[in-house]
């Protein structure tokens, strides 16, 4: 075996040997959310040119969707920008004059983020009472003190005991139930007022977490994602437009969109590019080498190669397109990993990323938004919290599909008016989620009616004039809206889901074959392809790569997380390739 240590300078080099002969490595990118943009962005302006972004919807953006009504802008998904200090979607949106327009009442330095932090969250039960604001003082002091005990499990290395069940909620619930419990001063009346409250803080967590129950989140790992200081941020012309700031530099050809993906053929040393078991299954011509009519662009005339010659990787569209590459990275959603990976790549995954996949959580919150001819509530009020008083021993997060509606946590005010009309937006997770998304408008507009009209203890609020909604759950190319770290796993499961294939040690795949990998220094940067396993050709690292906001272990559920991600995987490819560039053609 010769010795990697040669310079990048030489022409012996094969890596710049082969990539002279055959042109540019070709890089084909799956999903063109934050996380695939940013990675594709990168790439380009590295001096990459065979690239190609696989988008299965028809816009891009991925669980970002701006929608226009009227004069204003709503967020269906992504909302906020979280924290400024270093946040790269901050400064992105910073410098291009995105927030120039955002209102004091729309920054938030507080935990759970609201709309406006101006005004007052009115909390309200199901009999038609105002919480008295001394006592939703009192309890949210107490929460908020609790919380960060959560935190310090995983910071400084306490250890979980049997009775949390190393659940955030469990703990949460039985820490602040007993010290009201506790609490002398109170009356019975109050404890059970602030009783009922925790179930209502632990749904709004629930949303925060986007998992079915807050009960279902790791406390040993919760810890672990880290809050980005400074304000909180809306961007009043729509998040969209940060999708279209990182769009900007790649051109138009390189992103197809409505383009789904069957299946990921890696670890193709051996295989020809076409082989059988990837033979299109339409009429006419699907090679990749030329494309729909012949025309990908110039890149795909310096990226074409021999028709005798071995790809690493192929990747087969719904379309029965087959496109050959050099390296795939891959975006889609923890929740579409969970859905398909069995059948989403050939070979099966190695057993620990299987694991990692199964053990990490990731769970749906959406968004209904109700517009009124006028307002309802008080100018001082900022957010509608419903709190049932008869679910002050309650111990689970759990409804009846009949009883999907109980999971609301409450609505927020959308502040200005001036901007947005009169328009609450509310929120409702896990599987009551996906019940009301099950739901047709006319229906879901009548029980938030019915709700809003037995918390204020107002029967004459009309119907809104326009209800608007997202539906993540049930969305095949996203199955769910972020991730969490679900009881069972941790930030190394985090890592594992976002290790490049094929490993550099032996590993058994999901279907229980080995593929037997080099040692690590025989993968080296400046001679990849010399790594070879005798049985069976060239072993090429990073052919399948993983971004996207369940593979940032501090920031996953984010959308800074999502765009580093991507950017993290560029970066693989860009030392990969470092020598070649520097040399130039």
């Amino acid at each position: 075996m010769q010795s990697c240590e040669s310079s990048g300078d030489s022409a012996d080099d094969p890596l710049s040997r082969g990539l002279r002969r055959r042109g540019q490595p070709r890089v084909v990118v799956i999903g063109a959310g934050l996380a695939g943009l940013a990675a594709a962005r990168a790439l380009l302006q590295q001096g990459f040119t065979d690239v190609t972004v696989l988008e299965a919807s028809r816009h891009i953006g991925g669980r970002v969707q701006s929608v226009r009504l009227g004069h204003a802008t709503f967020e269906l998904g992504a909302t906020w920008i979280h924290g400024s200090h270093g946040n790269p979607v901050y400064h992105l949106a910073e410098a291009n004059g995105l927030l120039e327009e955002t209102t004091d009442g729309e920054r938030s330095v507080g935990r759970i983020s609201h709309y406006s932090k101006n005004g007052v969250a009115c909390y309200l039960t199901n009999r038609g009472r105002r919480i008295p604001k001394d006592v939703v003082e009192e309890f949210s002091d107490l929460y908020n003190e609790v919380y960060n005990l959560t935190q310090e499990f995983f910071r400084h290395g306490k250890p979980v005991n049997a009775e949390s069940q190393n659940s955030v909620g469990v703990f949460t619930r039985e820490k602040v139930r007993n010290r009201i419990r506790d609490d002398p001063d109170d009356t019975e009346a109050t404890k059970r007022l602030k009783l009922a409250m925790i179930q209502q803080y632990l749904k709004v967590e629930s949303c925060e977490s986007s998992s079915h129950s807050i009960d279902e989140v790791s406390l040993s790992a919760f810890g672990e994602w880290t809050e980005i200081p400074g304000a909180h941020h809306i961007i009043p012309s729509g998040f969209v437009r940060v999708v279209e700031l990182l769009a900007e530099g790649i051109p138009p050809h390189v992103i197809q969109l409505g383009k789904p993906v069957r299946c990921i053929h890696w670890d193709q040393a051996s295989a020809r590019p076409r082989g059988p078991e990837i033979e299109p299954c339409g009429e006419g011509d699907h090679n990749h080498n030329t494309g729909e009519g012949g025309q990908r662009g110039e890149s795909s005339q310096q990226g074409r190669r021999d028709e005798d010659e071995q790809w690493p990787v192929v990747v087969e569209c719904e379309d029965c397109e087959v496109i050959p590459a050099d390296h795939v990275i891959v975006t889609v959603s923890l929740g579409v990993l969970k859905r398909q990976y069995t059948s989403f790549f050939r070979p099966g995954l190695p057993t620990e990323k299987v694991a990692a996949i199964h053990r990490l959580g990731i769970g749906t919150t959406d968004k209904i938004f109700l517009e009124f001819e006028e307002p309802f509530w008080g100018p001082e009020c900022n957010s509608l919290q419903f709190v049932w008083e008869d679910e002050a021993e309650s111990c689970t997060l759990t409804y009846p599909p009949e009883l999907w509606y109980r999971k609301i946590c409450g609505f927020d005010v959308l502040y200005p008016p001036e901007r947005y009309g009169h328009v609450l937006s509310g929120w409702i997770c896990g599987e009551e989620a996906l019940v009301m998304e099950r739901c047709d408008d006319e229906a879901v507009a009548e029980i938030c009616t019915e709700m809003l009209r037995q918390f204020t203890g107002n029967p004459n609020i009309p119907k809104p004039r326009r209800i608007l909604r997202s539906a993540w759950g049930s969305n095949p190319y996203f199955r769910g809206s972020y991730s969490y770290t679900q009881v069972g796993s941790s930030g190394a499961d985090v890592e594992k889901l976002a290790k490049p294939l094929p490993y550099t040690e032996s590993s058994k795949t999901a279907h229980g074959s080995t593929t037997k990998q080099q040692p690590a220094h025989l993968l080296s940067s400046k001679c990849p392809e010399q790594a070879l396993d005798p049985s069976r050709g060239p072993i090429k690292p990073m052919q399948v790569l993983f971004s996207g906001e369940a593979t940032h272990r501090k920031y996953y559920s984010t959308t800074h997380g999502a765009l580093l991600s991507g950017q993290r995987e560029a970066a693989r490819l860009i030392e990969m390739y470092r020598d070649l560039f520097q040399q130039g053609p």
